[in-house]
């Protein structure tokens, strides 16, 4: 089965992963048919063992790898990555001015973005697509990078990438559809809405990879916009959501565990 895979087009590999890490967050999501209610501090490790992932994995998967190409151009091997990193982090900032969407918490008008008369579920859901945008890229830009045929982005190394974004998304699904359900809506909206905001990767993953296939110079930097974009939603978004309620620690203590098992696949799979 790994033996087909590999021998898969790059931006057909990348579509694959993205809908295994959608299909990830839709079975997350579908755990509100068996429960209403889910508590705040497990919500809240959630969000925080995320957040560990996409640090890990911004570094692991994409910045060390974006580093090590540059090794190989003439220019310094830290521009690359750098000018990529500060693009994507930019880039999110823009999209979060732009893109209305609440995010799980908060009231009505703390909802950021263009003023809108949307229903709070879509903004709600809108807030965690807002997430996902960013990992659909770097798995696109991941898998992408295959057809460069340099020795630092390896399929082992994509596919890593793929399962800790997968496996950080299982709780993601949850922590959309969770609190949509306690806001009163039927249990097949809530899910569908939860697991709505994950389509985007397949879509993002796609888009990427296409991205690096048709610009191959650019991989570097599309390496280090992947990992940028990952960091400002997670300082931005994720652990300011994660600690609102007060659970620090907690927050904290997922943070770390989810940034070391995103460091055991990438070590594992190298």
């Amino acid at each position: 089965m790994i033996a087909a895979f590999q021998n898969l087009a790059p931006t057909l590999q990348a579509l694959l992963a993205g809908c295994l890490t959608w299909f990830l967050t839709a079975l997350g999501a579908s755990l509100v048919f068996f429960t209403r209610n889910a508590s705040q501090k497990l919500l809240d490790w959630m969000l925080g063992f995320a957040a560990g992932i996409m640090i890990a994995a911004s570094f692991w998967s994409l910045l060390a790898p974006a580093i090590a190409i540059s090794k190989e151009g003439d220019l310094p091997i830290w521009l690359p990555a750098s000018v990529g990193f500060l693009l994507g982090g930019g880039f999110l900032r823009c999209l979060d001015k732009i893109l209305p969407h609440l995010h799980i918490g908060f009231r009505m008008e703390e909802a950021e973005g263009v003023k809108t008369s949307w229903q709070r579920s879509i903004l709600l859901v809108l807030a965690i697509t807002l997430h996902n945008i960013p990992e659909g890229l770097a798995i696109g830009v991941a898998f992408g990078a295959l057809s460069a045929g340099l020795p630092s982005a390896t399929l082992p190394g994509a596919i890593a990438l793929t399962i800790g974004i997968g496996i950080q998304n299982f709780p993601e699904g949850l922590a959309v559809s969770m609190p949509l359900r306690r806001e009163g809506l039927s249990r097949l909206k809530s899910f569908w809405y939860g697991q709505l905001s994950g389509l985007v990767e397949p879509l993002a993953a796609l888009m990427g990879a296409a991205a690096i296939l048709l610009a191959k110079p650019l991989l570097p930097y599309a390496l280090g916009f992947a990992a940028g974009a990952m960091i400002f939603v997670v300082v931005e978004e994720v652990i300011p959501e994660a600690q609102r309620e007060g659970n620090t620690d907690l927050t904290t203590a997922a943070v770390m565990i989810g940034f070391t098992l995103m460091m055991i696949l990438d070590s594992a799979f190298a």
